[in-house]
């Protein structure tokens, strides 16, 4: 659908990241430009012992010990966000607006800390040992499913899995659901806790990690020639969304507002990119149509950035295509939160809502010698000031997997 069709107004977020869990602190300390990689005791003795955790959160304390053992990582960070999406938005979900009210979230790794206990029971001939809960906590939907018991919402609810381009194309269906007039307001974004040992042992075992080095805030280095991989991060976004007639009826702040929306597959390998960023450039070219803009209207680009070689090269090449070599200033968020996988482009989509309302771009960390494949104006060193009235979030992920978005000012 394009923007002639209607606005969707972002009217709440809800954060949990490494760089902070609410807006004001989030928005600090990416414009500090300092990674918020550690090492990690949980991956003692594995290859790589690095990451980016979410801290200050305590799911017993803020969901209560009854609710929270009944979850895992990723839904306990997912429900503390859209909490927290409600209460920024000032959104009363109860009475018969709640049938109006869906739940659209991402997720690509699930209960990967869960099930490693439960297999190892399985295996070792103890089924009866199997917990009960070990279904609930792992079947992908229940992560919206527990999100909507817990806030009462009884619109659509499911979500999506894309890679780690599934938070960017929750929020894409979740427009198309407030487009559609299926609902009045979304609950959109997604969760991921990557830094389980599974997911940190397949990843180096593919070799897409980062080596590590002697100071883990050096590791993640986006569009570096030095660039050896990303570091596993974790968190959660929840974007309120609304149509901007609704948002106005209640008289709701409106943050930015989503323009358009483009996905695409590759078609081409089960975890590389397109080389030449084909299917990267056909999203980002989607997006802009769907937002009824050019890209000289773009003033801001929130890139993928996982620092992997190829990945790095493919987006690079794509946005040099469709900026016709001139792409408006670049940040490349990874570099200080991780990589939270299926959350990391409803992060990012939060970060691109951030930027539009301070008018800056954000810095990326760890860029000390830029790669000449990716000749873009990226932002380092400290916050740019910048005017602009429109901005891209690109997110890709295994499969091919390719989605953008665009957000305007409010």
């Amino acid at each position: 659908m394009s923007a002639a069709r209607g606005e969707v107004a972002v009217t709440g977020l809800g954060l949990l990241t490494p760089a902070g869990n609410d807006p004001q602190t989030v928005w600090k300390t990416m414009s500090a430009g300092r990674s918020m990689a550690r090492t990690d005791p949980s991956l003692q003795g594995l290859p790589v012992a690095v990451s980016c955790p979410v801290t200050g959160f305590d799911p017993d304390e803020e969901l209560g010990r009854r609710l929270a053992r009944r979850m895992d990582r990723f839904a306990h960070l997912a429900i503390a966000a859209g909490r927290r999406a409600v209460a920024d938005a000032g959104l009363d979900i109860g009475g018969r607006t709640a049938g109006r009210i869906g739940v659209v979230l991402g997720v690509s790794s699930n209960s990967v800390y869960t099930y490693v206990t439960e297999f190892t029971r399985l295996g070792q001939g103890q089924p009866t040992r199997v917990s009960p809960l070990a279904l609930t906590r792992s079947v992908p939907s229940m992560v919206a499913g527990e999100v909507a018991i817990d806030l009462g919402a009884k619109g659509p609810n499911f979500t999506v899995s894309s890679a780690c381009a599934s938070g960017t194309t929750a929020l894409a269906v979740a427009r198309d659901l407030l487009l559609s007039g299926a609902c009045d307001v979304v609950l959109a974004g997604g969760s991921d806790s990557g830094r389980a040992p599974m997911n940190v042992t397949c990843f180096h075992q593919m070799r897409a990690l980062t080596s590590g080095t002697p100071r883990p805030e050096l590791a993640c280095r986006p569009f570096d020639t030095a660039r050896d991989g990303f570091v596993l991060g974790e968190g959660a976004a929840v974007l309120v969304l609304e149509r901007l007639s609704h948002a106005r009826a209640r008289d709701a702040r409106v943050r930015a507002r989503l323009r358009g929306s483009g996905a695409s597959a590759d078609a081409h390998h089960p975890f590389a990119p397109h080389p030449q960023g084909a299917g990267a450039e056909q999203a980002v070219r989607q997006a802009l149509a769907d937002a009824a803009c050019a890209p000289a209207d773009i003033g801001h680009i929130n890139a993928h950035g996982t620092a992997t070689r190829a990945g790095d090269t493919a987006e690079a090449l794509a946005l040099l295509r469709v900026f016709n070599a001139n792409p408006p200033p670049v940040t490349a968020p990874k570099s200080i939160v991780g990589h939270a996988l299926g959350a990391a482009g409803a992060i990012e989509a939060a970060l691109t809502v951030l930027a539009l309302e301070h008018q800056e771009v954000p810095p990326t960390a760890n860029l000390f010698c830029q790669d000449p494949g990716a000749e873009m104006d990226i932002v380092t060193t400290r916050p740019r000031t910048h005017g602009f009235d429109l901005a891209l979030s690109t997110s890709f992920g295994f499969g091919g997997q390719n989605a953008a978005l665009v957000f305007a000012t409010a």
